[in-house]
């Protein structure tokens, strides 16, 4: 099938449903393609309360809102596994169905797949509990214990963040040495509330009325185990931004992150990208929607001019 669009958007969270609304509201012909559920990571969050007028909202419910506005306009939703893009004046982007959409423009927002920790009710506490990220959850545990996994520099400089709140931080590492910059590591050998786990790795999470309430770690050298009472688990033992389907336009970095300029344009023209899936320092839904919309801006210009 081949179906015309002005612009396709592939993903559906916070990034592409911004654009979603400006390219829609643009009298632009707007579909959006996503191969899970709308809302990113929002649907993973427990409680929101850092987006602008809202002072508390569960993930879900945000979500949900966001994606109600981004099709009110007349963007279309529909499901795609996006496998590959064919650069052009008319561009061509493949499904892994067999379907294939020309399209004037492209806004590319797949974000990013945490890499998780492939233990015991992990997936089944992403949550409650279990989140992967503590500037978006952390307030929802003050006063209590949680834990932290990781030894780079987004482990530590979590748990520094984490003390504002909490009562006591566990940061748990598999090797006896940190990766993180000296300077973070300073900080947090300093601070009280982080207690520092060395030579550990996460085997299981335990649950108390369908929320964390331990975690069992294994000591890497005698195999021995012990549990860990906890609240929160935060995995930050990295993540990838999901950009296969763009290898053979080159428009990534080593790490696979997609270069963009100030309007959030690639170096293929009429290709643009935004949200978590772009090279940049803070990855937060404010700073997802912010992208959006001037990727959104941006296509709009290219295809009118």
């Amino acid at each position: 099938m081949d179906t015309r669009y002005d612009v396709i958007i592939i993903g559906a969270g916070p990034a592409g449903m911004t654009a979603a609304v400006y390219a829609s509201r643009a009298g632009l012909k707007v579909c959006m393609l996503e191969k899970s559920a709308p809302g990113g990571k929002l649907i993973k969050t427990y409680e929101i309360s850092n987006w602008p007028g809202v002072k508390e909202s569960s993930g879900v419910d945000l979500a949900m809102q966001m994606f109600e506005h981004s099709t009110h306009f007349s963007a279309e939703y529909v499901y795609g596994d996006v496998i590959n893009i064919i650069d052009g004046d008319i561009k061509q982007v493949e499904c892994a169905d067999g379907n294939i959409y020309s399209v004037k423009a492209i806004i590319i927002a797949t974000g990013t797949n945490e890499r998780l920790l492939n233990i015991e009710n992990e997936t089944k506490l992403t949550g409650k509990g279990v989140s992967y990220c503590a500037i978006c959850d952390g307030a929802f545990f003050k006063n209590q214990e949680v834990t932290v996994i990781g030894g780079g520099n987004s482990a530590l400089e979590e748990s520094l963040y984490l003390t504002q709140f909490v009562s006591k931080v566990n940061l748990v590492i598999r090797k006896q040495e940190f990766r993180a910059e000296q300077e973070i590591q300073d900080k947090v050998y300093a601070h009280q509330k982080i207690n520092i786990m060395k030579g550990y790795v996460p085997v299981k999470i335990n649950a108390e009325n369908d929320k964390v309430s331990e975690i069992v770690l294994e000591d890497v050298a005698s195999k021995e185990q012990i549990i860990v009472p906890t609240k929160a688990i935060f995995p930050y033992i990295g993540s990838d931004p999901v950009t296969s389907f763009v290898k053979s336009l080159n428009i990534s970095d080593a790490q696979g992150y997609i270069l963009v300029d100030e309007n959030m344009e690639t170096s293929h023209k009429g290709i643009f990208s935004a949200g978590d899936v772009n090279q940049k320092k803070l990855r937060q839904v404010v700073t997802a929607a912010s992208d959006g919309a001037i990727a959104a801006q941006s296509a709009f210009h290219y295809i009118k001019d």
